[in-house]
């Protein structure tokens, strides 16, 4: 597995895998509007914009990256989600004139993250905020993969899934699968000035996200999590108060042992009452290790 140094700010990686769909239509826009937690209107032919896809209670179907193509809309999300977004959406056609279609084997997706891309004669080129800044995501047909890739790796390091992890549990970022679920809403894993316009029209669970907003409430927080005295961490640990009270505190979703940090971090959700900054918790191991003490860091990771 490749890391990154600090210093190591211009990289490649592959995310042909992922979900796609494309949604057209004369009633595209309103409907696909209808559906997400961000303005549609941000999404252009050279910018993705990232958005939440909710059922009525607010609790998350799908974290997605949305951009224009001419008459159409390009969806892309994590791999797992290929059929039960598209039948999500298609849910809510009613007398709509949409259609969605699977695209996923018809594109290639590269994403580069760096400040300014060098000149690419690759494909459609779209800015999309996939990391902590804004990255590029290369658009290309699957034909070219070779072509496509060995132009980007020229110009870029190209890392695999496990090294971009760890960018992206460095960077507090949740994923689906790990941090988002279908139990999980956004603004529980701060995806709340990244993926929600609360000056927008009407979408499918508004009314939850709006009180929550108004409350200033959630019952728990997504946080960042550091070993105190170095020991490994892994997803599902379950959090505890000090064995004082050993009351319940959360659980872990991702860990992984930080190089530029030169420490084992991680993350999950932590409960109201104990997600302040430097609370001291202990994550439940198995013997022999036995409870290991973390503190509660706000995110991204210093």
């Amino acid at each position: 597995m490749t890391q990154l140094s600090g210093t190591e700010r211009a990289f490649c990686l592959d995310l042909s895998a992922r979900a796609k769909l494309r949604v057209t239509g004369a009633d595209r826009f309103r409907f696909l509007n209808g559906q997400i937690t961000n303005d549609l209107r941000k999404a252009s032919e050279t910018v993705a914009v990232e958005a939440c896809v909710l059922n009525a209670k607010g609790k998350l179907n799908a974290q997605v990256f949305i951009g224009a193509l001419g008459e159409t809309f390009l969806i892309d999300a994590e791999p797992e989600l290929r059929e039960t977004l598209r039948a999500r959406l298609e849910r809510y056609v009613i007398a709509d004139d949409v259609e969605i279609e699977d695209v996923t084997d018809e594109f290639l997706l590269f994403h580069v993250f760096t400040e300014e891309p060098s000149a690419l004669e690759s494909g459609r080129i779209l800015s999309a905020r996939r990391f902590a800044a804004t990255g590029w995501d290369v658009w290309s047909d699957p034909a070219r993969y070779d072509a496509v890739r060995n132009e980007l790796a020229s110009a870029y390091l190209f890392i695999d899934s496990a090294a971009a992890d760890v960018i992206r549990i460095e960077q507090g970022l949740p994923r689906w699968g790990r941090e988002l679920t279908e139990e999980i809403i956004p603004i529980e894993a701060n995806l709340e000035q990244r993926t929600i316009d609360y000056e927008k029209g009407c979408y499918i669970g508004q009314e939850v996200i709006s009180r929550i907003k108004m409350s200033g409430q959630t019952n728990k927080r997504l946080r960042g999590l550091i070993s105190l005295n170095n020991t490994p961490l892994q997803p599902g640990m379950k959090l505890v108060a000090p064995s004082a009270s050993g009351k319940e505190a959360g659980w872990i979703t991702s860990a992984t042992r930080s190089q530029r940090l030169g420490k084992e971090i991680a993350l999950g959700y932590v409960k109201r009452g104990f997600n302040d900054p430097a609370t001291n918790l202990e994550a439940l191991s198995l013997e022999p290790v036995g409870a290991i003490p973390v503190e509660v860091v706000l995110l991204p990771f210093a």
